[in-house]
């Protein structure tokens, strides 16, 4: 994994520390603008207080003015009843002087008496009773006597009399009358100082209130006649009975009794909303609170939207000054429409130059002109390579290479409006991976050196077989040459010429021997170069022949025909080929001798992932071998490092290999042998036409 944390745009989460986040100040500043809320609130406060004043008050002036106006109208009525029954005690007392003056005729006067009584539909008849009680005259044909009069009636008569002044008497009911309740008015009649009779006069006390009430009065409120005990006498309630909110009692003054005149409004208490006038001023003052509410919500959003934007675009500032990935933002043309500062630093120019330049872009370096047009292109089509590598040029000339990260950039509405780029210095990668990769080739070189001592001693057996097969036919031709110069003329030349070429030919076997380990081991800076998998497998062929010997192990090698080259380190794809044979002799040394047989596969196959390169075809090289395989828990550290199944071993062989495969672009697998033992298999990718022979030349390369 890579030391450094590489972050996406749009998937950046950047850990600001805590004492620099304390620097800033993200609350809204309410308080400070607090005083500024205090007059509109009271203003509405006073408004609100005014509001519900205003309906109290007026239900309070509309219950006072309805009060106000039943004891007016009462008083006027009392006026009424009082007036009307004036009239007729008026009307009675000049019936009376002209009766105790014997002035009228008694036919005269019975007229008067009924056309009275016809008149006034609250009078039920008018009698004279003489000095001893007895009817005189009547309005009617009824025929009563004074002493028949109801007892209370009786009494007051008694003191009209001996008092010479009419009174009144305490309403009571006649027994022979369809009405219960009638009152009495006695006129004592007198001539001179002499008691002649009484004139009474019956009034209905239903009828005084239907008569002398009017009707929009008695519309309106319950009336009531009522004596001094409050005992209810008669009743008038045209609209309903009353509701005991609007009441009024008023005594009516007539001499001799005590009566009450009640009025009970049958309206209740006034309602809270009294009229449209005030309803409609009370709507349209809700409303203006409503909207002073609205107003007052929505300030208050747009002053938290504001202290929130503030808020982000201190935090984002923040971040983007802390960042040290650059950050670059370009229209859907290419223009630059935004760099954060750690970019304006790495290349060293300012960003009042950078915004708004359209390429070729400053910091571009004039050897990859070509690879950033094609980019660029590639970014006005709208199909740009999410990742890649490449080199910037800083404004004093100094080239670094970068790894850019360029995504889309789309607005809220989900409108694409141009591309962003992530744009991370990677000197100091490079550099680490250019230290690691000195120390890996330390490593294999330090392998090579460990696998040549291992096989020191066959070596020196393989070398001393054609270092003694020259010496013995040196010896023997150096031998014939004496003898001939002994005897001259006896040299056998055809004997001679095949000791001397069998001689010649030990010495080149000893030559490809010396060769082969002298490249083998030879440290050098790893190269990839075009090479095709049979010379490869046939240049370390005599390494792995000398340890198979030595074990007695049959090699064979299946190559199929027409293979493509592949472009590889020949000396690392060596290295690998001989430490996975080694290990697979080695892995047969208890197997039966006839089963000692170690297979070299190389063959065409399909790239098994997306993710291997070349163009979907492989060239695959399998090391077969017979031995005792490997168990299920040795293969889950098999590739670990320093991890050795061997006493002698350092655990770094199969690492290795792993590592020089992984170089090249393949990947090493291993898997058991149907037929006893394991294969150990690594694929190459196949030269395509067109690639570069040197690939880590290439300016930009696609990760």
């Amino acid at each position: 994994m890579s030391p450094y944390n590489v972050c996406e745009p749009r998937s950046a989460y950047i850990m600001i520390p805590k004492p620099f986040r304390q620097n800033f100040n993200f609350t809204l500043p309410t308080r400070r603008q607090g005083w500024r809320w205090v007059l509109p609130v009271l203003l509405v406060l006073l408004f609100l207080s005014t509001l519900l004043w205003l309906p109290w008050q007026t239900q309070r002036m509309e219950s006072s003015e309805r009060q106000e106006q039943l004891i007016a109208d009462t008083l006027w009525v009392e006026q009424t009843i009082r007036f009307q029954l004036g009239r007729h005690e008026e009307n009675l007392r000049l019936i009376a002087n002209e009766i105790a003056s014997g002035y009228g005729a008694e036919k005269r006067l019975r007229d008067r008496l009924v056309t009275m009584v016809r008149a006034n539909g609250e009078l039920v008849r008018i009698v004279q009773f003489n000095a001893q009680g007895a009817p005189v005259m009547s309005s009617d044909d009824m025929s009563i006597r004074l002493q028949e009069l109801p007892a209370n009636s009786l009494a007051t008569a008694e003191r009209a009399r001996k008092s010479k002044t009419p009174l009144y008497a305490q309403p009571a009911a006649l027994p022979d009358l369809a009405t219960p309740v009638t009152l009495d008015y006695h006129v004592p009649l007198y001539s001179g100082d002499t008691y002649a009779g009484m004139l009474t006069a019956s009034y209905s006390i239903s009828s005084i209130l239907s008569e002398m009430v009017p009707w929009w009065f008695a519309q309106d409120n319950e009336i009531l006649l009522t004596d001094q005990d409050d005992t209810v006498i008669d009743r008038r309630a045209a609209g309903g009975p009353g509701r005991n909110v609007y009441t009024h009692r008023r005594a009516l003054d007539l001499p001799g009794v005590s009566l009450t005149l009640r009025t009970n409004s049958v309206k209740g208490e006034p309602k809270l909303l009294p009229s449209l006038l005030v309803g409609s001023v009370i709507a349209l003052s809700l409303g203006l609170l409503w909207s002073l509410g609205a107003l007052w919500r929505d300030i208050n959003r747009r002053l938290a939207a504001e202290g929130a934007l503030r808020q982000q675009v201190a935090f984002r500032t923040a971040m983007e000054n802390s960042l040290m990935t650059g950050l670059r933002a370009r229209d859907l043309t290419g223009r630059i429409t935004y760099v954060n500062p750690s970019f304006c630093r790495m290349v060293g120019i300012p960003a009042e130059e950078l915004i708004g330049k359209a390429p070729p872009m400053p910091y571009w370096a004039p050897e990859a002109m070509n690879e950033y047009n094609q980019r660029f292109t590639q970014v006005l089509a709208g199909t740009v390579t999410p990742q890649f590598e490449t080199i910037f040029l800083r404004a004093n000339g100094e080239r670094f290479p970068v790894l850019i990260f360029e995504s889309p950039l789309v607005d809220d509405s989900g409108k694409q409006t141009g591309w962003m780029g992530s744009i991370l210095d990677i000197s100091d990668r490079k550099q680490a991976e250019d230290l690691n990769r000195r120390q890996q080739e330390k490593l294999q070189a330090s392998a090579r050196l460990a696998t040549m001592g291992e096989i020191a001693s066959t070596l020196a057996h393989e070398l001393n077989q054609p270092l003694a097969a020259i010496s013995s036919y040196t010896t023997g031709a150096l031998n014939m040459i004496e003898k001939n110069a002994e005897n001259p003329g006896k040299l056998n030349l055809d004997l001679l010429k095949p000791a001397l070429e069998k001689a010649g030919t030990q010495a080149q076997r000893a030559g490809q021997i010396i060769r082969s380990v002298h490249t083998f081991v030879k440290r050098r800076e790893p190269s990839r170069e075009p090479t095709t998998v049979a010379m490869l497998i046939d240049n370390v062929m005599p390494l792995i022949e000398l340890q198979a010997r030595q074990f007695f192990v049959s090699v064979r090698t299946e190559i199929d025909e027409d293979l493509p080259p592949v472009l590889a380190d020949r000396v690392l794809l060596e290295q690998v080929l001989l430490n996975l044979t080694r290990n697979a002799i080695e892995a047969m040394q208890g197997i039966a001798p006839e089963r000692r047989i170690l297979r070299i596969v190389a063959r065409r196959v399909a790239a098994r992932t997306t993710d291997e390169p070349g163009s979907g075809q492989n060239v695959e090289i399998a090391v077969i071998d017979n031995g005792h395989g490997i168990p299920a828990e040795v293969a889950e550290r098999l590739f670990s490092p320093f991890f050795s199944t061997k006493a002698e071993g350092m655990g770094m062989g199969l690492n290795i290999c792993r590592t020089a495969v992984e170089f090249h672009g393949g990947k090493l697998i291993h898997s058991d042998n149907p037929e006893g033992g394991t294969i150990f298999r690594f694929t190459l990718p196949m030269l395509a036409e067109g690639m570069p022979v040197d690939g880590d030349s290439a300016i930009i390369r696609e990760t």
